[in-house]
């Protein structure tokens, strides 16, 4: 019954930041873990990082120290920022639920060169 929004993509030089988000609509939002994903052309769908109801996150080896999860219950929103952005790092990126959940319609992060 979960639906998910992401918002904040968009195009972005090499190096600079960004953040995106993901609206949650539901009543079970806050016990949930929740996950970022990205799927660039031509690639498979990777995940980025996950979120769970405590807090605690794992990341990606490709965004480690780059990125940050977090999450405001209150608001039933996760969020991604986006720091020292490569070209790679350019994807569509998906929220969800986990272990198991819908997807969002995705956002485009265009990073340059």
């Amino acid at each position: 019954q979960v639906q998910l929004v992401e918002s904040g993509g968009g195009l972005v030089q090499g190096g600079g930041s960004t953040r995106l988000s993901c609206a949650a609509s539901g009543s079970i939002f806050s016990i949930n873990t929740m996950a970022w994903y990205r799927q660039a052309p031509g690639k498979q769908r990777e995940l980025v990082a996950t979120i769970n109801s405590g807090g605690s996150t794992v990341y990606a080896d490709s965004v480690k120290g780059r990125f940050i999860i977090s999450r405001d219950n209150t608001k039933n929103t996760m969020y991604l920022q986006m720091n020292r952005l490569k070209p790679e790092d350019t994807a569509v990126y998906y929220c969800r639920q986990l272990p198991i959940g819908p997807w969002g319609q995705g956002t485009q992060v265009t990073v340059s060169s």
